[in-house]
């Protein structure tokens, strides 16, 4: 069975966010989850658009796959580390802030192999 796969590491975008978008698409066409993706109102959506892009292109130039039969097998979102912020906070104390990050892998394979 063919795949490709493309990988982002330190994605400003919270797992459980980036999650439901991920969610909907596992499973679907290329095109469709492309459509579906430019449509969708959340902030991950643009995101994991680019990265969907990315996986079709590496499985068109590196193993000469066709883009109108390609599948998204495999998607998955792994949590990555944190920004920590503190914030001043009332009577002199301070707030802790936590910017999570996430590691986001798409695969993509033939329809026919399935």
């Amino acid at each position: 069975m063919m795949e490709a796969r493309a990988t982002v590491k330190f994605l400003r975008v919270p797992p459980r966010k980036a999650r439901r978008v991920v969610d909907v698409i596992r499973g679907q066409r290329v095109d469709r989850a492309l459509t579906l993706l430019e449509f969708t109102p959340v902030s991950a959506a643009k995101a994991i658009g680019k990265i969907v892009r990315s996986a079709v292109a590496n499985a068109e130039n590196n193993h000469g796959m066709k883009a109108t039969d390609l599948v998204i097998s495999s998607a998955s979102v792994d949590g990555g580390p944190s920004f920590k912020r503190l914030e001043a906070r009332a009577r002199g104390q301070a707030g802790f802030k936590r910017k999570k990050m996430s590691h986001v892998t798409i695969i993509v394979s033939d329809l026919e192999a399935q």
